[in-house]
C-alpha cells in the first residue's frame, strides 16, 4: 500500500499501527494522520532507534498491508 493510500485510510489502519508499534500512544497515532515522515519520527522517538531503521520498519509495514490487501482480494476456490 502506498503512503497516499495509508494517509487516506489512516483511521482504519490505526489498530494495525498500534499492533506493530505498541509503544505508540493513542495521542501519537491520532496526530500522525498516516504521514510517513511523522510516523517514522515517532517510531524513532519511542523506540530510540536510528531514522533509517524506523523508515525500514515503516516501509515493511506498508508492504505487509499491501500483501494482506492482495490476499483478501483473491477469491476462495
Amino acid at each position: 500500500m502506498n503512503w497516499d493510500q495509508i494517509e487516506g485510510k489512516w483511521k482504519q489502519l490505526i489498530g494495525s499501527a498500534r499492533e506493530r508499534w505498541g509503544k505508540l500512544t493513542d495521542d501519537d497515532v491520532q496526530t500522525l494522520t498516516g504521514k510517513k515522515d511523522l510516523l517514522v519520527g515517532k517510531i524513532q522517538e519511542r523506540y530510540g532507534i536510528a531514522r533509517a531503521e524506523a523508515e525500514k520498519q515503516a516501509d515493511a509495514w506498508s508492504h505487509a498491508l499491501s500483501e494482506t490487501k492482495r490476499e483478501s482480494a483473491q477469491p476462495v476456490l
